[in-house]
């Protein structure tokens, strides 16, 4: 059986802090049809880092920095935990056992789910990856992902 790629591809585009910045980065993937599948901002006074999700991160990183934009791709994995609390607790434990460091993680929750989706990036993708499907964790493929 062929193993299944469990890497996603997540756009990370860093934005000044000066008003519009992120309505223009939105906008332009807007115009381009590229549709968001989960996005998460994280700001200091200089500037914002916006992390998104997206079925064609290549063509959504050319059209960016077409525009001027600074923008980096990353692998990360897409984690179903249950919807309740205590649901990132397995997924955080199997990675703390195989001494892996989260270095962040989003989530969101997809209505045709059962689970809510968390977007992890982690220091060794590899291991976090053996890890996780060792502790019986349900991985989502990126195809899985970007057909939510």
């Amino acid at each position: 059986m062929e193993e299944k790629e469990m890497k996603l591809k997540q756009i990370s585009i860093f934005l000044e802090n000066k008003k519009g910045r992120l309505w223009k980065a939105l906008n332009i993937l807007s115009n381009a049809k590229i549709n968001i599948r989960a996005l998460s901002i994280a700001d200091t006074s200089e500037f914002g880092i916006l992390r998104m999700i997206v079925p064609k991160p290549a063509e959504a990183k050319k059209i960016l920095e077409e525009n001027d934009f600074v923008v980096k791709v990353n692998d990360v994995i897409a984690v179903g935990v249950s919807d309740k609390p205590g649901g990132l607790d397995s997924m955080l434990t199997a990675l703390n056992k195989a001494d892996i460091n989260v270095e962040y993680i989003y989530a969101f929750v997809e209505k045709k789910c059962e689970k809510a989706i968390v977007v992890v990036r982690i220091e060794d993708i590899e291991g976090g990856i053996k890890a996780l499907e060792e502790g019986g964790i349900t991985m989502l493929s990126p195809e899985e992902v970007y057909s939510l």
